[in-house]
């Protein structure tokens, strides 16, 4: 029964807990227990919350046993990368100085998941500040994939990824710059959004204007997703783009009703001269075929102009300069060698760059814009390959296929950066495994602010495939 409740859906633990077929208490127990046992192994958590956990498990088990009216997600454990802010519960953004950092507040979307109902267990990896794809950091090490542990999670939301895929929680605050949400999920075969600009808004963004940056969601499945963006989206005086936007009916707007017949979907492998493995490919275009069984219309689309990764970091990079100049000059001995490089870059673009990257944006949403006019929907590989080795470099080489290439980024994961800048919803889905063993993603791209139609066509390609009872194994 342990096993069975760690690995059930939020969806199906809300209904059994408002029918009092199984306990908040229970439920925090099994993860608890399954957490604390897996931790040594996938190091996947900075900080657990298991006596707070038990105390809130208590408390919610009383309002079931008093038989009012329950909030969403009442009873259901979750966690909360350690990027975003936890009142009362050490938040350390992954980095040393801030390794005894505790904030007296929530960010916007833990205070409205704290109102939905959910139970924090604990606070998950990132690297220093979520600024790379890997999860690693000198504060606690690295993050194993939960597939395999010579692998490694990806980032910078490994921790939040690998608790999911791992069964330890339903539920996870991620984030996501430019892929961290997507990228992990991809690698540990579980589902990724980040949704549209403003629809969760993001409260401690220090550029609200400029913002690339989002609060979001993961999950073992499409449900769970929608579970989570009902109980966080909606508008806040914090974050401008949030302002106007009403919350989207998630959880009955994107059940898997209907088909997909009258809809187009625009796919692309890779950019331009980018490489994409055998299997990922393969696995692909049998992803493809199951839209297209489902009434799409499939049509390829220009892989010419996607080269946008220098646009990316330009603006990435000098908000990281801006942000960490001064802790990097006071901290630099305890901070990683990584980190270091990455503020260094910003050092090389001027003023006049990073404006020019600006307007590249601008004319990048405007492309993809002109291409949603055309088409529902976008699908490409989430990643080109699978989950990279355990020790891997973010400017060391990576291979591929063995072809050996020299930028990670570009290389690596391509297509998640765009929706960044431009601001659409994009999720990554499993969709099969690759020669290795480990996940393979196809990340879906809506129409901007269509988080709703994009997650019922998620949804629909979901069910389209059995892969949902297949999950990592732990002795």
């Amino acid at each position: 029964m342990t096993d069975e409740l760690c690995f059930l859906p939020a969806s199906e633990l809300r209904t059994r807990i408002a029918r009092k077929q199984v306990s908040p208490v229970e439920i925090i127990n099994a993860v608890l227990a399954r957490a604390e046992r897996l931790q040594g192994e996938l190091n996947c958590f900075i900080t657990l919350c298991g006596d707070e956990a038990m105390a809130e498990a208590r408390k919610a088990e009383q309002e079931v046993m008093a038989g009012g009216p329950l909030p969403l997600l009442h009873g259901i454990p979750y966690t909360v990368k350690d990027l975003v802010n936890t009142r009362g519960v050490r938040t350390t953004f992954g980095a040393v100085p801030y390794k005894d950092n505790v904030p007296d507040h929530d960010a916007v979307a833990v205070a409205r998941m704290r109102a939905a109902g959910v139970i924090l267990i604990g606070k998950t990896t990132t690297p220093e500040f979520g600024t790379k794809c890997l999860t690693d950091s000198p504060l606690f090490g690295r993050t194993r994939n939960a597939w395999n542990a010579t692998r490694s999670s990806g980032g910078s939301s490994g921790g939040a990824a690998v608790a999911v895929a791992s069964g330890i929680a339903p539920l996870a605050i991620a984030t996501d710059g430019g892929g961290s949400t997507r990228i992990p999920a991809a690698c540990n075969g579980v589902v990724g959004l980040k949704q549209s600009n403003g629809v969760i808004p993001h409260s401690q963004v220090q550029d609200a204007f400029g913002n690339q940056t989002y609060v979001t969601p993961t999950t073992r499945t499409v449900a769970d997703t929608a579970l989570m963006m009902q109980a966080m989206s909606g508008e806040d005086a914090s974050d401008p783009w949030s302002i106007g936007v009403p919350p989207g009916n998630f959880v009955e707007g994107s059940a898997p009703n209907g088909d997909l017949r009258g809809r187009k979907i625009a796919f692309c492998l890779a950019p331009l001269g980018r490489p994409v493995a055998a299997d990922v490919a393969a696995a692909f275009k049998v992803a493809l075929t199951r839209l297209e069984a489902l009434g799409a219309e499939i049509e390829e689309m220009s892989a010419e102009g996607f080269e946008i990764e220098p646009i990316w970091r330009a603006i990435n990079h000098t908000a990281w300069r801006a942000r960490f100049e001064k802790l990097a000059a006071d901290h630099g001995e305890v901070l990683s060698e990584t980190f270091m490089k990455q503020l260094a870059l910003a050092t090389k673009v001027s003023g006049v760059d990073y404006q020019q990257a600006m307007f590249d944006r601008t004319a990048l949403f405007r492309r993809i814009q002109t291409l949603l006019q055309r088409f529902d929907i976008l699908a490409m590989p989430a990643i080109t390959r699978t989950a990279l080795p355990i020790d891997q470099d973010l400017f060391g080489t990576i291979e591929i296929d063995g072809r050996v290439f020299s930028d990670v980024r570009p290389s690596w994961f391509p297509w998640t950066m765009p929706f960044n800048m431009t601001g659409h919803p994009a999720v990554s889905l499993p969709c099969g495994f690759g020669a290795d063993g480990l996940p393979v993603a196809i990340q879906l791209v809506g129409k901007f602010r269509g988080d709703v139609e994009l997650l019922r066509v998620s949804a629909l390609f979901e069910a389209s495939q059995d892969i949902l009872g297949r999950w990592p194994n732990f002795a």
